[in-house]
């Protein structure tokens, strides 16, 4: 599928300031030519309005909330909830904290969500995807329903299987054969 208008300009970011060439070990152990710090784009000022432009462009009307498991999640649920905000449109945003809080208010949520909430789960970059998962079921478990997976970058090619099978729709704003390199998973090794 060809990039859309919205995400034109993403993806020349992204080529820009956050893939890097060379020789790199990747979470999983293999080896890869290209890795992707997507925190370039979505940290960036003029990064934060590409990547929120493209979300909300594919966003469906009921989402009334946009999170996902923090560090990689943050910078594109924040900045698409306060330019929508700016728009008319109102998006509550929240982390999910990679384990429970045992002081406070506790638990693994935190920021604005509440239960019978749709949810939009995003993610900066994503080779498998299980983190998206994990968000997704940590949403459920608060009362809120996980209803779309929209990371900034496929680059594994492993996300639509699990959502799939999750039940939940799949909309990833970039993908590896977009910026020019296959899917993690095409790759011999």
């Amino acid at each position: 599928m060809p990039p859309t208008p919205a995400t034109r300009g993403l993806i020349d970011h992204l080529l820009t300031h956050a893939v890097r060439r060379g020789d790199f070990v990747l979470k999983s152990g293999r080896r890869s030519e290209w890795f992707i710090d997507a925190k370039q784009t979505t940290c960036r000022p003029d990064g934060m309005l590409l990547v929120a432009d493209a979300i909300l462009a594919v966003l469906p009307d009921d989402v009334t909330a946009i999170g996902g498991l923090t560090m990689g999640a943050d910078a594109a649920a924040f900045a698409t909830a306060g330019i929508a905000a700016t728009r008319g449109r109102a998006l509550k945003a929240f982390s999910v904290r990679k384990e429970a809080k045992d002081h406070g208010g506790g638990g693994r949520l935190a920021g604005a969500l509440d239960a019978g909430d749709r949810v939009a789960i995003t993610e900066d970059a994503v080779t498998r995807g299980v983190s998206m998962l994990e968000a997704a079921s940590v949403v459920r478990a608060c009362g809120a329903a996980p209803v779309l997976l929209v990371p900034v970058v496929d680059r594994g090619g492993t996300v639509a299987a699990l959502a799939a099978e999750a039940g939940i729709e799949l909309r990833p704003l970039v993908t590896a054969p977009d910026l020019g390199f296959p899917y993690e998973k095409d790759v011999p090794g």
